[in-house]
């Protein structure tokens, strides 16, 4: 009997484990997020398409293709206006601080045609 109570005690999900997956799943979500902001930038399309036209596009494929309940999914990948423009203008200014980085570590010259 003891051994079964040990045994169910071990197949309870612990906190840690619990949290764990949530963690991964917010983490999954917001990495999609970081991608889709990408992919909108490169695009020059308005920030708003991420909820008029990815969003029901995604939710689409979700329940049709993948027979997923999409709500579920979608609240997790913040793709608002505002956080497009702040996703976007992060990763821009991570680019120019690794260019000017870059720039100011790495030796070159310049040669001039006379």
């Amino acid at each position: 009997m003891a051994g079964a109570d040990l045994e169910m005690a071990m197949k309870r999900p612990t906190m840690d484990r619990m949290l764990a997956s949530t963690s991964q799943r917010n983490d999954d979500g917001l990495r999609a997020s970081y991608n889709i902001s990408l992919l909108i930038a490169k695009s020059g399309k308005p920030h708003i398409i991420g909820e008029k036209l990815i969003f029901p596009a995604v939710e689409e494929v979700l329940k049709r293709v993948l027979h997923k309940p999409a709500p579920d999914i979608i609240k997790r990948i913040p793709l608002s206006n505002n956080t497009v423009e702040r996703r976007i203008d992060e990763m821009s200014s991570d680019i120019e601080s690794f260019l000017c980085n870059y720039l100011q570590t790495t030796h070159f010259s310049i040669q001039l045609d006379e």
